[in-house]
């Protein structure tokens, strides 16, 4: 993404459609001119920051297009540091589609998707961890999920990697002030002090890394797929664990034949579950296709739900589930027993659960929920969530910044060569800044911004 920050740029910042409202929103330097020249009411160049005005908005033939409500905001006190005007016109396309066009026509430019938020960052008003975190606000889950987005927009994740970073400011400084007088075999602090504070950096990273697989599954929701042989009772477990008939239950092995998908909220977090087509050798084209997408589900599954017919006395589920594992990899499976009313006598150690999923009631929908829900998200135990780590790109750096904390402290410890000590520390330093943008480059921003939505 290309930014010259130089121009003024406009954009709806409210979705398309009917409504009551709609808000065209313009950043820039020429904001307050650009929107003055089709205002008729006030000089907008004039009026303090952070006021109100109504008035008509007119093209230069003086026909009006709509009465709005103008909202000033004076740099450098705006959200994106930038004079900022928002138009409040009515709802519905036609009339923010004519104020955009008045816009572009006084001069202002179409901003690119995320290019407010940008600006934002660029300009010093929020960092690249808070910036994302905006992102992930709007495409929250659950209450659970926002709940951590605006923590991280409030800055406490932020400020948890800045400490981090001061500690290992003070550890580099001392290691290179040693290197500096090298010669006079002067030691400026222990060996002590100097594990204490590469240790408490490991510490916390280590516990942000952890957090990740829980706040994976806040940000992107947990990927549960049904799987099992045709008639085992996938469909109507399905349906109990949604809470409504999803999908098509018959006795005819292989109705089902694609895969059908319903999401719930659990804990807060968003479960999404997925029926497959019953696995088995079939001759039919249809079915034979509906099993092929079953397998290719695996692969993109956070859990697999193994459902075995406990009537089914020919099958070997542990020995299929093991095949599983074997051609998709390390798969996290459950083997739940289903038919459990029909049986008499059960090898409860083959299972993780015995269900009738036919007859489940409230309490037992909750207790698999519950067993679900502690093989995926609930499997992580962090000491605050609002610091839980939700970007695969944070993760990547963390993973990063430890790898080259484990040489140091490796290098400190067997009294290594200082220069490796402090050419580590630096790039643990460096990592932690590709996190919150002190170290970053045009290529990572046009990713990160490109994901928003136009006018935010």
């Amino acid at each position: 993404m290309q930014v010259a920050r130089e121009d003024t740029i406009v954009a709806r910042a409210t979705p398309r459609g009917a409504s009551a409202l709609s808000i065209v929103r313009l950043s820039g330097p020429n904001a307050r001119a650009i929107a003055t020249s089709v205002f008729e009411g006030q000089d907008l160049q004039t009026v303090p920051s952070h006021t109100a005005h109504v008035g008509f908005l007119a093209g230069a033939d003086g026909v009006d297009v709509d009465q709005v409500v103008s909202s000033v905001f004076v740099a450098p006190g705006t959200a994106t540091g930038e004079d900022i005007v928002e138009f409040t016109c009515h709802g519905g396309d036609v009339a923010s589609d004519a104020a955009l066009q008045l816009l572009v026509r006084a001069g202002a430019r179409y901003a690119e998707p995320g290019e407010f938020t940008l600006r934002a960052f660029l300009n010093g008003k929020v960092d690249l961890a808070q910036a994302e975190a905006i992102g992930e606000l709007i495409h929250a889950r659950s209450q659970r999920a926002s709940r951590v987005s605006m923590a991280h927009l409030r800055g406490v994740y932020s400020d948890e990697l800045s400490a981090v970073r001061s500690g290992l400011m003070e550890l580099i400084a001392l290691v290179e002030l040693e290197l500096d007088f090298a010669e006079e075999d002067v030691e400026f602090a222990d060996r002590a002090r100097l594990e204490g504070l590469l240790d408490g950096a490991i510490e916390r990273l280590s516990s942000l890394l952890a957090s990740y697989r829980l706040g994976a599954a806040l940000s992107k929701g947990v990927r549960v797929v049904i799987a099992g042989k045709p008639n085992a009772g996938k469909s109507t477990l399905m349906n109990a664990l949604v809470g409504y008939d999803r999908v098509m239950v018959s006795d005819i092995p292989g109705t089902t034949r694609d895969e059908v998908d319903a999401q719930i909220e659990f804990e807060g977090v968003s479960f999404q579950f997925v029926d497959t087509a019953g696995l088995r050798e079939t001759t039919d084209v249809l079915e034979a296709e509906g099993v092929r997408r079953s397998e290719a589900a695996f692969a993109t599954a956070d859990l697999i739900l193994y459902l075995h017919d406990l009537t089914d006395t020919e099958s070997d589920e542990v020995q299929f589930v093991q095949t599983l594992k074997k051609q998709f990899g390390d798969l996290n499976v459950l083997r739940i027993g289903n038919k459990v009313d029909a049986v008499s006598d059960v090898q409860n150690e083959r299972y993780d659960s015995l269900i009738s999923a036919a007859t489940m009631d409230e309490s037992q929908l909750r207790d698999l929920m519950q067993l679900i829900y502690a093989n995926t998200a609930g499997n992580v135990v962090v000491s605050d969530e609002q610091q839980v780590v939700t970007s695969q790109r944070h993760r990547a750096h963390l993973e990063s910044a430890l790898e080259a904390a484990s040489r140091a402290s490796v290098q400190l410890r067997s009294g290594g060569s200082g220069d490796l000590l402090s050419a580590d520390v630096r790039v643990i330093i460096e990592q932690i800044g590709s996190i919150t943008g002190e170290v970053t480059n045009e290529d990572i921003l046009g990713k990160i911004f490109s994901s928003f939505c136009i006018g935010k």
